[in-house]
């Protein structure tokens, strides 16, 4: 399983793990654990939201996501592409949330949310 964090989910991974649904923690925790990945789209959603003073994050966030395990999911032509399918079945405007969404249907991957939309949607999800 090849498992991608919500932006959130993310950053709750990294400071309080126990905030996370058993649901999660079991697949965590389990004998092979997933792989686990971190949007760049996300990495650019705590960016701005850092610089307007609405969020704090550790400022080496992505070298501690690394050293935490994550994988880094860069954007591709085809994620940006695939958007153009999410409005039928994602009912949000947010970008980063159409982007992640777009960026688990590519790539197979399923998606460790909280976001309401997001679980559901037509993707494969488990609650974060």
């Amino acid at each position: 399983m090849r498992l991608l964090f919500d932006t959130h989910v993310a950053l709750w991974s990294l400071e309080d793990p126990r905030s996370l649904s058993d649901a999660l923690l079991d697949i965590l925790s389990a004998s092979r654990p997933p792989e686990r990945f971190v949007s760049v789209a996300s990495l650019w959603e705590i960016a701005i939201k850092v610089a307007k003073g609405k969020m704090k994050a550790p400022g080496n966030l992505p070298t501690l996501l690394v050293r935490r395990g994550f994988g880094i999911l860069t954007v591709t032509a085809e994620h940006a592409w695939a958007i153009r399918g999410a409005g039928r079945r994602l009912r949000t405007a947010d970008p980063f949330d159409r982007l992640i969404y777009a960026q688990a249907k590519a790539e197979g991957m399923v998606l460790a949310t909280r976001d309401a939309k997001l679980l559901a949607s037509d993707l494969d999800t488990v609650p974060a």
